[in-house]
């Protein structure tokens, strides 16, 4: 009796577990032919939602997203920091059908587990604090961590006096673009990304030249071998030497493969030269014809475009092409305005005086006097005095008018013809003036010009044809 009753138990301990099973599998076959509802093992985004209505599913996602949200960051070694929707305060709109899923789901059968293609991905419209992402992307260790290795291009050392240029290897560090990640950071957090490789997305900055590249070699070369050179600067018998030392100290590195050089101190020394061998605005010492001496001043004379010669400078150090045939070069600096000579007095010996004080003018030529005539110069007592100075002749024109200041009834202070209009001071000039019978002496005084120098006319005709724009013109007291 006892053995049949043991039989019985286990009988019916198998037809529980056989009806439990069977149960359950209609109770299966009863859920997936529910076609309100998503198939068993769907997945959106990442979040399971099979069993649901689209309503219930998108509640789900979004509500998934408000609170479960994290941006998982993976960096170089295997390190990962995040970011958490709650932080930042993340909220999505599901903004795809998931209906559109579900009518797939059901025109196919309606296929759940594995066997079914239940994982599917969404396009959401995310909200965040921009703020407060931005302070959680800025506080990241990739970015403001105390472990940071800056990556640096190979480069050329930076000068020092004695020594010789050299190359500065590569450093590939750990350290990402900021802006770059900030922005794919904040790309994928829109998108409602989970997970974000920097390195895969191209955020950490990576060395651009090795100390093997060539060309990185022969630059370097190239500033080595400047400290080699010299250039003269030649000024007459005068000279003055830019040493091979003094145009390295000047080299800063290079840009687009060739050397550049601090333009601040290029400016300096051409500064220099200038102050020290332009004479156009100096006093000078000028013997006239008398042999009288005058300490004179004017524009006449040797002028450096600065400008000009600071860019010429520089590329000339650059290229280096003036060296081409040895390690010294001689060099005439870029001038805006030149003079007759390097050497005793800028003027040479061809030039005009206007002697005021003798009333007189003398034409030199090659050193000596070819041509003089008495004149008239500016009338002292109304204050048209000629000012004394050191000019040049502008031009020269036949058959002028020269005029004085238009007065307000439309009419000029003054027209007056001339045949020979010779000008060396803005509108002050020597030319002919038939109007007067007498030159010379001290009519200058009373009844002189308004700053011109007159000439009898048959003088200044002789005159006009002697001369040639940019002589000389030298007015002495």
């Amino acid at each position: 009796m006892r053995k049949n009753v043991g039989k019985k138990k286990l009988l019916l301990t198998v037809l529980s577990a056989l009806t439990l099973s069977l149960a359950a599998t209609i109770g299966a076959f009863a859920d997936e032919s529910d076609t309100s509802k998503l198939v068993s093992g769907t997945k959106i985004n990442g979040v399971g939602v099979g069993g649901l209505t689209p309503d219930e599913a998108k509640a789900r996602i979004e509500g998934f997203y408000a609170g479960e949200y994290t941006l998982n960051i993976k960096e170089k070694g295997g390190k990962e920091e995040s970011i958490k929707g709650s932080d930042i305060g993340y909220q999505v709109t599901v903004s795809g059908s998931i209906q559109d899923i579900l009518d797939s789901q059901n025109a196919t059968g309606r296929v759940a587990g594995p066997s079914g293609e239940n994982t599917h991905t969404m396009e959401v419209s995310a909200q965040y604090n921009e703020e407060a992402l931005n302070n959680k992307i800025s506080n990241l260790s990739c970015i403001s961590g105390g472990s940071i290795v800056t990556t640096k291009d190979a480069s050329i050392s930076a000068y020092e006096e004695g020594k010789e240029f050299t190359i500065v290897p590569a450093v590939q560090g750990n350290d990402v673009d900021p802006e770059k990640t900030k922005q794919v950071i904040t790309a994928v957090v829109r998108a409602g990304s989970r997970e974000l490789s920097l390195e895969e997305t191209g955020c950490y900055r990576t060395v651009g030249v090795w100390e093997s590249d060539e060309n990185l070699k022969a630059l370097c070369a190239a500033m080595n071998s400047r400290r080699t050179k010299q250039l003269r600067y030649v000024f007459g018998d005068a000279s003055e030497v830019l040493s091979g030392e003094t145009m390295a100290s000047w080299i800063t590195g290079s840009s687009n493969g060739q050397v550049t050089l601090d333009q601040e101190k290029v400016a300096a020394f051409v500064a220099n030269l200038a102050a020290t061998y332009d004479t156009a605005g100096k006093t000078r010492t000028f013997t006239g014809v008398t042999g009288a001496e005058y300490q004179l001043t004017g524009p006449y004379g040797w002028k450096m475009d600065q400008a000009g010669e600071i860019a010429a400078l520089t590329e000339l150090i650059r290229s280096g092409s003036v060296w081409q045939d040895g390690d010294s070069a001689d060099r005439e600096p870029v001038y805006s305005q030149s003079a007759a000579s390097r050497t005793g007095g800028d003027w040479g010996n061809t030039y005009v005086q206007v002697d005021l004080g003798g009333q007189h003018v003398y034409m030199v030529k090659d050193g000596t006097v070819v041509w003089d005539a008495p004149c008239v110069t500016g009338n002292v007592s109304k204050d048209y005095t000629t000012p004394a100075g050191i000019y040049s002749l502008t031009y020269k024109e036949k058959d002028r008018i020269l005029r004085g200041k238009k007065l307000d009834n439309g009419k000029y202070e003054y027209e007056s013809h001339v045949d020979y209009w010779m000008p060396f001071n803005g509108g002050i000039g020597l030319h002919d003036a038939s109007w007067r019978s007498k030159f010379g002496g001290t009519i200058y005084q009373t009844s002189g010009s308004h700053g011109c120098v007159n000439l009898p006319p048959a003088s200044a005709a002789t005159l006009y044809d002697l001369l040639y724009k940019g002589i000389p013109v030298i007015c002495t007291p």
